[in-house]
């Protein structure tokens, strides 16, 4: 009987210890030398956490300042043809407004793809 409790217990908790780490591993920090905008919204220069939730290749991607939600946006997870070097962002010039287009993580070749193509090269230019 003891021994029954004991594993459903450490079951149990195996579980929880597993489910916190995907948790953790759905946020990011990313400087940005420059204002920008995500999704219509304008992000001045600094620090933010990176946050998004989702199944699938659709999410939902926030960036806070301490604990404060500034910026949100649909997203997609996209494949990448290599893995990032680091965590960085990739900024859009061409409609003159240096908006985010794309959030890369350390060591993946995944990323996350805001209002962009399905497929990502890592020819474009990051900035962390």
């Amino acid at each position: 009987m003891k021994l029954t409790n004991l594993a459903k217990t450490m079951v149990l908790g195996l579980a929880l210890l597993l489910a916190t780490g995907a948790f953790a591993s759905n946020k990011t920090t990313l400087t940005f030398s420059e204002s920008v905008e995500v999704n219509g919204q304008q992000l001045r220069a600094g620090d933010y956490q990176v946050r998004w939730t989702g199944t699938g290749s659709n999410v939902e991607v926030s960036f806070l300042q301490g604990k404060k939600e500034v910026a949100k946006a649909s997203a997609k997870m996209v494949d990448l043809d290599n893995a990032s070097p680091s965590d960085a962002a990739v900024i859009d010039h061409s409609s003159g407004k240096a908006a985010v287009s794309q959030i890369r993580f350390a060591g993946k070749k995944s990323a996350i793809s805001i209002g962009g193509s399905d497929r990502a090269s890592m020819s474009d230019s990051s900035t962390k």
